[in-house]
């Protein structure tokens, strides 16, 4: 009986090895694809609230778009590869602190790092003036869901850190 040999698997160009990896499904969420057509279907840490996000590419900066309700807030997209980076670094939990960007953040707190003038973009990963907080409730159910971080799902003070 004769057996079929297995097709190679192609190789990956450098652009495809770069790209966002895809979503494991997680506590967080996580169903989608990461485009317009099919954004990522996301939950808020305490599972609370659904939200939507995708990669833009095309934008100046490439940005990561995310839907909550009718409202859209942009983070630079490399939020996603800086982030991992820092909490790997960091090497232990770090509180999500999310806050609107009215509000201060929490000393400490991944919200924190996303405005602080010593992140890798000098300030605000936010886009949109007046919309750019809340960054430690949107980005890390992503991170969970693209299989880069661990997040608590408790109704408050939440935690994540790099896996």
């Amino acid at each position: 009986m004769a057996t079929k040999a297995k097709p190679k698997a192609k190789a990956k160009t450098a652009a495809q090895a770069k790209a966002t990896p895809k979503p494991k499904a997680k506590a967080g969420g996580g169903k989608g694809q990461g485009t317009r057509e099919k954004p990522w279907q996301l939950k808020t840490p305490s599972g609370s609230s659904e939200f939507q996000m995708y990669r833009d590419e095309a934008a100046n900066p490439p940005a990561l778009v995310c839907l909550v309700g009718k409202t859209e807030l942009r983070y630079h997209l490399r939020c996603i590869e800086d982030l991992h980076a820092m909490l790997k670094a960091h090497g232990d939990w770090m509180p999500l602190g999310a806050a609107d960007e009215q509000k201060p953040a929490a000393e400490g707190t991944v919200e924190a790092w996303a405005r602080s003038p010593k992140n890798p973009v000098g300030g605000w990963y936010g886009l949109k003036k007046g919309l750019r907080g809340r960054f430690g409730m949107y980005v890390p159910p992503l991170m969970e869901a693209l299989g880069l971080a661990e997040v608590e799902h408790n109704p408050k003070n939440n935690r994540m850190r790099a896996l």
